[in-house]
């Protein structure tokens, strides 16, 4: 077996923060449904047939973003629901970039009432504290400053859910349970949860994990991302090993100077992250 091989994660061991095997599953309507009715404490009743990575564009010139999963229900409010197993610095910023594309591709062109904008809700699932509240929940819609009290009503909401929140009490028992088994995916946990949603949700995780053409498809996904990054790493040390060296020094001479790690980050284009990163 070569060192590569040895890389793989088995598609039997991986839990349901492994995007891969999140939208396996959530390509089955009632698992997403179980999702969404678990996460708003409700019987969610999807309307249309679920679209996984879904591709959204405004223009051929513009950025395009692909969705983990796309949903509608008999209300014709949209959800979109994405795993983040990643911390990055800019998923506050995504999350409005994912709501303006949305929003663009929910109006027909030339129509002028904007009140026929749908409802949406932009769900994003992940396995740490973005904003470190210890909350399992941070639910954000636009309320005025002055006024609290003032929503603006603009039918635009997203939510971060966050599987090691440290509030349960605040939440309902079934949505704790949820959370706890997207981190350990596994017979033991699905066996010890009292939620038959959570049960039936399982069950798909057991028929994707032993798919024979799922396996094939997780090889081949992972070995595209190998030869991705494989590329990324060789370009970027040809063409950016020399301006990496100069961008590398000036964050040093900066430091030197008294400069903070967030005044270096200003200065050269940087997150703190990258900056912090550099002088460690």
């Amino acid at each position: 077996m070569t060192q590569r091989n040895r890389e793989i994660k088995p598609l039997k061991d991986l839990n349901l923060t492994d995007r891969f095997l999140f939208d396996e599953v959530m390509e089955d309507p009632q698992a997403q449904q179980d999702i969404l009715s678990i996460i708003f404490g409700r019987e969610i009743p999807l309307l249309e047939r679920i679209a996984v990575e879904k591709e959204l564009r405004v223009s051929p010139l513009a950025r395009s973003i692909r969705l983990d999963v796309f949903s509608v229900d008999e209300e014709h409010i949209v959800y979109n629901t994405e795993m983040q197993q990643k911390r990055k610095a800019d998923l506050a910023r995504r999350s409005r970039y994912y709501q303006a594309l949305i929003d663009t591709s929910l109006l027909e062109p030339g129509v002028p009432n904007y009140n026929l904008l749908n409802q949406s809700y932009i769900i994003m699932i992940m396995p740490f504290d973005l904003f470190g509240y210890g909350k399992y929940r941070y639910t954000f819609r636009a309320a005025c400053v002055e006024v609290p009290e003032c929503e603006l009503g603009d039918g635009a909401i997203r939510i971060f859910l966050n599987t090691r929140g440290k509030n349960p009490e605040e939440i309902t028992p079934e949505l704790a349970e949820f959370l706890h088994y997207l981190e350990h995916t596994t017979d033991k946990t699905a066996g010890q949860a009292e939620s038959e949603r959570i049960k039936r949700i399982h069950n798909r995780v057991c028929k994707v994990k032993t798919n024979e053409e799922v396996g094939v498809r997780y090889m081949q996904a992972w070995e595209e991302r190998y030869y991705e990054r494989e590329e990324a790493r060789e370009e970027g040390y040809d063409e950016g090993y020399g301006e990496g060296l100069e961008k590398t020094k000036k964050i040093f001479k900066l430091h030197m100077q008294g400069k903070t790690a967030e005044e270096i980050a200003g200065i050269c284009g940087l997150t703190f992250e990258e900056v912090t990163e550099i002088l460690s």
